[in-house]
């Protein structure tokens, strides 16, 4: 048993070196890249770039490598980026002024083709510090050719622009360094003689000026738009206004509508409510037309009637009294025109007399009072006068005959107008009275 231990041990203590022999061996030629770097393995058969060049070495970026032993060499190069501060003092600008600029660069080594193989042809085995120079250097001297086909004014005023050209003019030249300008940013540009100051002071004084123009502007664009809202608020409520106003009126039309209509209702029920009115008073006339006709006829016409028949009645009495006075009085004018054909002379003096009448008194009127006592009529007597008789008995005769024709009583309007004046009286003026 013991025998077969040892053995054992030696066998496992050969194994535990032959694995440290190979893991020394493995750590030889195992190289392991990490993604910022890039390994080189130099000495390997040759091989062809991507621009066509023949090259002797390998690249591993990101990844693991074998490294042949005795037959390759391996290098490593960094591939972060690397800040260079630029700073490039008495720099002429175009038009003589000298400038100093400070600015911020990132540069780094590319890790892709064909790039790669001008970093490796210019930079393997340096450090970065040497590279970080190299860089510097051409980016100055870039800066320097940027700056003299540039006015300050140009370099101040827009960095970026000067930024933009000095990375288009770099690019070139890193490029065939093999480096790769990631960022380039101008901090700061100043100047010795006070150029740029004073044209900062113009700047100022302008922007000063611009600024109190904008204000000025400002202030008057606002108090326009404040009396622009001022009067769109103005109109705003006189449109409001005006629309109350036309709906207010729109309101009143419609209750003047509304009251047309029940006035013109009230109106119609007023004018028909007359109407009845006035045909019942027309039929209550026309009732009481027919009680006043009745009345009339009761009250007026009848006794009218009745008194037409009464006068009708009385005058044809009166008619018939006077066709028989009429015919009376032809028998008496009948008789007179015998009794004066018959009785000659005689009827004349009777004739006479009668017209005598009215004469006289006019005759008695003209010569005023005449006072009769007596009046004796003498006549001749006997057998002269015509008719066997006396003139007294003539004129007596003719007086009945005149007042029996006429009704007139000569001796009675003898004694009227002959008659003296009552006492008291005064007669008229040119009156004779005889005794």
């Amino acid at each position: 048993m013991g025998d077969f231990v040892l053995p054992f041990f030696v066998l496992l203590a050969i194994a535990g070196l032959f694995a440290l022999v190979l893991l020394g061996l493995v750590r030889n030629v195992l190289y392991v890249c990490p993604p910022n770097e890039v390994l080189v393995l130099s000495g390997a058969s040759r091989s062809q770039t991507s621009d066509g060049r023949v090259v002797h070495y390998r690249i591993v970026k990101g990844g693991r490598a074998w490294r042949v032993p005795l037959f390759e060499t391996v290098d490593s190069m960094d591939l972060t980026n690397m800040i260079i501060e630029l700073r490039v003092k008495g720099a002429y600008s175009k038009g003589g002024i000298p400038l100093t600029v400070h600015g911020v660069a990132n540069i780094k080594v590319p890790g892709d083709e064909p790039l790669i193989h001008n970093a490796l042809e210019r930079f393997l085995g340096k450090s970065r510090a040497e590279i970080m120079d190299v860089a510097r250097e051409t980016l100055e001297g870039n800066l320097r050719g940027v700056l003299s086909s540039l006015t300050p004014e140009q370099v101040n005023q827009d960095k970026e622009a000067f930024a933009g050209r000095l990375t288009e003019e770099a690019e070139h030249d890193l490029s065939n360094l093999g480096l790769v300008l990631d960022t380039l940013k101008i901090q700061n540009v100043t100047d010795e003689v006070g150029y740029l100051d004073s044209i900062g002071r113009m700047r100022s004084a302008e922007v000063r000026r611009n600024a109190q123009i904008a204000e000025a502007k400002a202030k008057a664009e606002t108090a326009e738009q404040k009396w622009m809202n001022t009067r769109t608020a103005e109109l705003s409520k006189l449109v409001a206004q005006i629309q109350v106003s036309a709906a207010d009126n729109q309101r009143r039309i419609a209750d003047a509508q509304t009251k047309r209509a029940a006035l013109i209702s009230e109106q119609q029920a007023e004018v028909q409510a007359l109407i009845a009115q006035t045909q019942a008073e027309i039929s209550m006339q026309d009732a009481r037309i027919e009680q006043v006709k009745l009345q009339l006829q009761a009250d007026v016409i009848q006794p009218a009637e009745a008194a037409r028949a009464q006068a009708e009645q009385n005058a044809k009495a009166d008619a018939a009294k006077l066709i028989e006075q009429g015919k009376a009085t032809a028998t008496v004018l009948k008789n007179l025109s015998r009794t004066y054909r018959a009785s000659g002379s005689s009827g004349r003096d009777v004739l006479l007399m009668q017209k005598l009448v009215p004469m006289l008194g006019q005759i008695m009127g003209s010569i005023g009072e005449l006072k009769v006592n007596r009046l004796t009529v003498i006549g001749a007597g006997g057998s002269n006068t015509p008719g066997g008789g006396s003139l007294a008995t003539s004129i007596v005769s003719a007086s009945e005959q005149v007042k029996a024709a006429t009704g007139i009583d000569v001796p009675q309007v003898l004694r009227e107008r002959l008659a003296p004046p009552r006492a008291g009286t005064v007669p008229p003026k040119g009156t004779v009275t005889g005794g």
